[in-house]
């Protein structure tokens, strides 16, 4: 008759600090202390790093005071607040009622920030008005096309439709650094280390007509992916980094799904692998 097994001391210990972690990270207070740690430890990343930034096509919207709306992959979400730093107009990310968006709204609010919720009831349909409302206000937005749950680097019609009912230029913008980790989530999260080189590239305004047909909406939307993968390809690259590529085209279903289509820009949920 076989012995019963029972688990190491040690192996107890671990798994009752990742259920007392998990706990912590649950809690208001926790996300809270979390949130302000993720948010200094960008703004040292931001401190120690050598940048290059090219935003010439980026100024000519802000030297004229027009509202934008800013995409970038949700991969490099962590870091864009530094591509917006010192820029005269407010800057709104769109978060959603996840509780990892909670996490990301409360990390941004510390950087001087402006977020805006969505209600998952009615998903991206309402975010896309709620960006408008803040662009008629004079403000930019910020949207990640892939997000919230991929295919990563894959543009989604939200930040498409949003162009056309706002009749405000898209401009995409990566970011990339020497010194990394990607993670292996779905989006291949890119976790800078300080005392690197970084590069800031944004990329030309598309603009998106109010009255047009489908296919001239498929090729802006294909515009965006490719200008955005471009760009991204281009500051991996400059940086010394295996430029990360984009994940199996997007199914057709996810056409007729309006959560999906937003492309909500930072709710940062649903990290499953890839």
């Amino acid at each position: 008759m076989n012995a019963r097994r029972f688990p190491s001391p040690a192996r107890v210990r671990y798994k009752d600090a990742m259920r007392l972690s998990k706990r912590i990270l649950k809690s208001t207070g926790g996300q809270r202390a979390l949130a302000w740690l993720a948010a200094q430890y960008v703004r040292f990343v931001a401190a120690t790093t050598r940048w290059r930034v090219d935003d010439a096509a980026v100024r000519r919207i802000t030297d004229i005071g027009e509202p934008g709306i800013l995409a970038f992959w949700h991969g490099r979400l962590l870091m864009m607040p530094i591509a917006w730093r010192g820029r005269p107009r407010p800057f709104h990310m769109m978060i959603s009622e996840h509780r990892d968006g909670a996490l990301i709204a409360r990390t941004i609010a510390h950087m001087n920030l402006h977020t805006a919720g969505t209600d998952s009831r009615n998903g991206g349909l309402t975010a896309l008005r709620e960006m408008k409302r803040r662009m008629d206000d004079g403000g930019w937005v910020g949207i990640t096309p892939d997000g919230p749950r991929g295919p990563r680097m894959r543009a989604k019609p939200g930040a498409i439709k949003l162009a056309q009912l706002s009749g405000r230029p898209i401009v995409p913008v990566s970011l990339s650094v020497s010194r990394r980790r990607v993670l292996r989530s779905w989006d291949r999260f890119l976790l800078a280390w300080p005392f690197g080189r970084g590069e800031i590239v944004f990329g030309e305004p598309i603009r998106v007509p109010r009255i047009t047909d489908t296919e001239t909406l498929e090729a802006r939307r294909q515009a965006l992916e490719d200008s955005l993968n471009a760009l991204t390809e281009t500051v991996d690259t400059r940086c010394g980094g295996i430029p990360i590529r984009p994940a199996a085209e997007m199914p057709d279903t996810a056409a007729t799904d309006p959560a999906a289509q937003a492309g909500d820009p930072s709710d940062g949920g649903g990290r499953a692998r890839a």
